[in-house]
Parts: structure tokens; C-alpha cells; sequence
């Protein structure tokens, strides 16, 4: 997908119309709708501000990143986890793991 396909369906995700995103941004709606359509590229500062008001990364919008919707509370806590001591992050993973379990056997059964 482009920048602009990723733009438009993340937009899209959020409930935004473009002129909420231009807002968001410091732009109008008509520039996003040109970034939308790969019109027009924006400067990497303008694309990493399109970004954070969409909640993705930066780079899911302009490479192919396989996670698009990772947003700021989710990477904040990566970083807290990365400073744990590495027993509490075997004890961490371990919990999650069992939530990651649990889900998928549901998933399985419905």
C-alpha cells in the first residue's frame, strides 16, 4: 500500500474526515485529500505529524511496517518494559503469554 492507501484507511480507523486530520496537522483537508491520493508527497515532518494524529508509526505510513496500529500508550509501555530487570520481564512475558493462550484457545472454540 502507498502512503497515501495507509493514510486514508488509518483516517478512516479514527473516524476522521480529512479536514479533522488537516486540523490535526497544521494543514487543510484539500492537502490531505492530495496525500491521500498520492498527489503529492509531504515532508517527513509533516508525514510524522500525520502520523501522531492518526496513532500510528511513522513507519507503517511510508514503509512496509506490519504494525500500523500500535499507538503511543502501547509503545511507552514497550519502553518501560525494555528498562525492567530481566527477571521481571521473564515474569511479564510469561503473564502475557498465558493471556495470548487463553485467547486464541477462545478463539478456536467459537
Amino acid at each position: 500500500m502507498t502512503f497515501g492507501e495507509k493514510t486514508t484507511y488509518a483516517r478512516k480507523q479514527k473516524k476522521m474526515t480529512q479536514g479533522d486530520l488537516g486540523k490535526a496537522v497544521g494543514t487543510s483537508g484539500d492537502i490531505i485529500g492530495k496525500y491521500e491520493r498520492d498527489e503529492i508527497k509531504p515532508s517527513i515532518d509533516t508525514a510524522a505529524k500525520v502520523a501522531d494524529a492518526l496513532g500510528v508509526t511513522l513507519d507503517y505510513l511510508v514503509k512496509d511496517a506490519e504494525y500500523q496500529n500500535i499507538d503511543q500508550d502501547a509503545l511507552n509501555r514497550l519502553k518501560l518494559i525494555e528498562k525492567l530487570p530481566q527477571e521481571e520481564r521473564s515474569h511479564l512475558f510469561a503473564t502475557m503469554d498465558a493471556f495470548f493462550a487463553k485467547n486464541k484457545l477462545q478463539a478456536l472454540l467459537k
